[in-house]
Order: C-alpha cells, then structure tokens, then sequence
C-alpha cells in the first residue's frame, strides 16, 4: 500500500506566518524593488513575475545565510538581479561584461527621467549594463555596491554607467511598447463577466474546470473548483463589478468595489481558458506594488482597506 507523506495545517500556518512577517521587515524596498524589476526586463508584467520569484527566492535563501542581513535593500536587489540574469542565460541572451576603461563624464538630463525611457533600457543595453545603470543612476547604490550585486568590479560599473549613458543620449525612446495588443473576445470570459456581475456563484463555477488552479499571488492557492468550493468562494461572490480592459498589453479583468467618491481597483484578474473551460484563475488582490501601479495606468483609485488587506 503506497504511504502518503501530509504537511499538517499547522505547518503551512507557521510558514505563512514567517512568510508574512518578512515581507512586513522588508516591505519599505518593495516598491523600489517593484520598479527595478519591471525597467531591468522593459516590462511591467516581466517585472511583475521577477518581483514574485524574487520575494519567493530571498525568503526561501534565508537558511542558507552564514551570517545575519544587515543591509537588506542590498540582499533584495541582488537577488532580482542574480535571478534575471540567471533568466537570460537560459533563453541564451548574451549578459555582456562591464570592462574597465576610460570613459569621459556624460551628463544625465531630466528627459532620461521618464518613464518610457527607463522601461525601454532593457531593449538598447546588454542585461547586465542595464543592471549596473538602474543600480547606480535610478536606485543610489554606490559603485562597489552595484560591483557585488553584478558580479563586476567599481570601475567596471563606473564605466559602463557612463557608456550607458552615452547610448542612451542616442537613442530614440518616443515609441513606446506597453501599449498595443487587440483584446479578443472569448466567450468563456464574457460569461463569467455575465456571472460574476449578476452574482451567479453556481453559474460562474460552470466555466471553471474541475482541476482548475485558482491563485491569489502571495495569499493562497487552491489546485481544483472543489477546493475553491470550501475556500475562497465559500462565502460567494463580493458583490463588486467586473470589466474587461488592457493592461500595458494584456487582457485583464478588473474588479471595481464602491469608493467614497469614485469606484476603485479592488482586484485584477488573468484567466487562462482551453476547450470552454478556465483552466487558471489568478488574481493580484494582495500585490500592493502592482495594484498601485495598475490604478495610476488606469487612471483609477485602488482601494487601500479591503481586509484582510489594510494598505493606508
């Protein structure tokens, strides 16, 4: 008879509660540690994806550590950029080398500030002057600080920093590639838009398949409809709006809850569907740095106190 090896409840209690009070010690980065991810892949939902593998990595590092971490921001950075670059290796980019050669001081200008320039770096450096460029000119680390977290020495960053900056300055960033992308009607989505608009629990759990995989990014998982059944839709829907709209080109749906003055960005939803069926269910209802960020692309308000979530 095959054994079967349980992890108690209170086991994943106690892991979600040291999860938790992580993310709580380093949560004064995470919006820088948010921005540095999406401009070092040049995309918001790259950045989204590094952010995530990152917190998950850092956290999941802290038992190998031989000594306390005293400079945390240092430890949180090095982390995204050892795994991004790790990234490109595997899709066999080439990472490039910061070599230490003499190089005449380039001014930075306040147009090279914008938004459209910092998410196209990606696209017009090597992954590895991007890093050393954000680290030193966007985030504030010193020369020998961003040397460590990119494997390189002072002077190779000091160098490629001003390289960067030389092709930068020659560089046309007017054309932006976050917008775009035609949304495709999918019938699937409209009806559960259709559903979860009327508060059509049982209609709405029709779409899904019984093995579907419904996540809630740093909240929970539950890996089938009958898990969602006793989980999270157990006390059925909220009771909010849903709409379809694009996300710096991608298809999401956001989830409107009544505000004081205006409707606000209560949660943002991705489905996967295959054969008439969603297969995925994933929502960002806890992703604090990526709600915000959603909201002012959005030109909407988030909403700060939805418990167990209190963000204000």
């Amino acid at each position: 008879m095959e054994s079967m090896i349980s992890i108690s409840q209170n086991f994943v209690n106690e892991t979600r509660k040291l999860r938790d009070e992580y993310e709580e010690i380093v949560s004064v980065y995470s919006k820088d540690l948010w921005n540095y991810c999406k401009y070092i892949t040049g995309s918001p939902w790259d950045g989204e994806d590094l952010y995530q593998e990152t917190m998950i990595k850092s956290f999941g590092l802290l038992p190998q550590r031989w000594s306390e971490i005293t400079d945390k921001k240092y430890y949180l950075f090095r982390v995204a950029t050892n795994t991004w670059l790790d990234q490109c290796r595997k899709l066999k980019r080439e990472i490039g080398t910061l070599e230490e050669v003499s190089e005449p001081e380039t001014d930075f200008t306040d147009s090279l500030l914008l938004e459209e320039i910092l998410t196209s770096l990606e696209a017009n450096l090597t992954p590895k002057q991007t890093a050393a460029f954000l680290l030193v000119e966007i985030f504030k680390f010193k020369a020998e600080e961003a040397a460590g977290i990119v494997k390189s020495t002072p002077g190779g960053v000091y160098s490629s920093v001003q390289r960067a900056r030389r092709k930068i300055a020659s560089v046309d960033f007017s054309k932006s590639t976050l917008h775009g992308s035609a949304q495709q009607d999918n019938p699937t989505i409209k009806a559960y838009l259709e559903a979860f608009n009327n508060g059509d629990l049982d209609r709405m759990l029709q779409l899904f398949s019984d093995q579907a995989q419904n996540e809630a990014i740093f909240g929970f998982q539950e890996f089938s409809k009958a898990e969602m059944v006793k989980g999270s839709l157990k006390f059925g829907l909220p009771g909010h709006t849903a709409h379809e709209t694009i996300l710096w080109g991608k298809p999401v749906i956001v989830i409107l809850a009544a505000g004081e003055q205006c409707p606000e960005i209560h949660d943002i939803q991705m489905q996967e569907v295959e054969n008439g069926k969603i297969v995925s269910h994933k929502s960002y209802f806890f992703r604090k740095e990526f709600i915000l960020a959603a909201a002012e692309e959005l030109g909407l308000k988030a909403q700060l106190v939805k418990p167990p979530v209190h963000w204000e």
